[in-house]
């Protein structure tokens, strides 16, 4: 069966059937590789990979980053957050409540991720499916007056802040940072629209999870507009709901799309999977 590549929805989003990529020639890679710049993002159906061949098609994209949570880690292949809720001996294998709020991974780094691969190992019949938001789409479509006002401006991305805002909004039931952690993780500062390095088109950089303050803003001035662009861009014709099926690898562009897990019932059901996120460049 030959590569076949199908659109999802109108506004991004793209499967792609017809092809293992444990055995993927160059043409095969390159295709793939202007699907998910063309759709931002693209869905690899049926792939049964170890961890080693998770990493290694990851690879093809870039060098890989790592979690400051480590603790969720795969054993031995640092490269692999496991996403879980699933316990051995009453501890966590994985990351039970990761990415509730819309956001884009990891933007708190000075260099945020070019893109991260999700594989769905376990998969629940109901629930559990993950929202993505175009930024291209959403900044296309302000009007030219907030396009002038925001041009130039520049945000303050930060995980410790949402992380204890989080925790707090949960009673203290979020996974757990040691202090080390928290130390690690220092504010950084992007374009509120960035320009991605490939297609050369604008995208709106911000989102609810990890963006705080605007430089040169009032708080409360920066939090209306803040609000304001990210609510603009989670709107119904900028999104596609990706529901999963199991081994399926989901590949998302970082760089031009937000996404958001949907909850689903952990009391009866298990989801389980693994999460490789690829290097990109600082944004500008």
């Amino acid at each position: 069966m030959s590569m076949e590549i199908n659109s999802l929805g109108p506004v991004l989003g793209a499967e792609v059937v017809g092809v293992d990529v444990r055995d993927l020639s160059a043409d095969g890679f390159k295709a793939i590789h202007q699907a998910h710049l063309e759709h931002c993002v693209i869905v690899l159906r049926d792939q049964h990979l170890t961890p080693e061949e998770h990493i290694a098609f990851s690879r093809r994209f870039g060098d890989l980053d790592f979690q400051v949570l480590d603790q969720y880690s795969l054993p031995e292949h640092r490269e692999i957050l496991v996403l879980s809720n699933k316990a051995e001996d009453g501890k966590p294998l994985g990351l039970p409540d990761g990415g509730r709020r819309w956001h884009t991974d990891m933007s708190y780094n000075e260099i945020p991720p070019l893109g991260s691969l999700l594989y769905g190992l376990e998969i629940p019949p109901e629930g559990g499916q993950t929202k993505f938001a175009n930024m291209y789409a959403a900044y296309d479509a302000l009007d030219d007056e907030t396009k002038q006002r925001i041009d130039g401006l520049r945000a303050v991305h930060d995980y410790v802040h949402h992380y204890k805002d989080a925790d707090a909004k949960s009673g203290g039931k979020r996974a757990k940072m040691t202090e080390e952690q928290m130390a690690s993780l220092k504010p950084a500062v992007h374009p509120v629209v960035r320009t991605h390095p490939e297609t050369g088109r604008k995208a709106l950089y911000v989102d609810q999870g990890h963006t705080i303050a605007i430089e040169g803003m009032a708080d409360a001035d920066a939090h209306v507009l803040i609000t304001s662009l990210y609510e603009h861009a989670i709107q119904p014709q900028f999104t596609y709901t990706h529901t999963w099926r199991r081994f399926d690898v989901v590949f998302w562009d970082n760089r031009c799309v937000l996404h958001q897990a949907q909850p689903y019932d952990q009391t009866k059901y298990i989801r389980h999977m693994h999460r490789t996120t690829v290097k990109g460049t600082r944004p500008v």
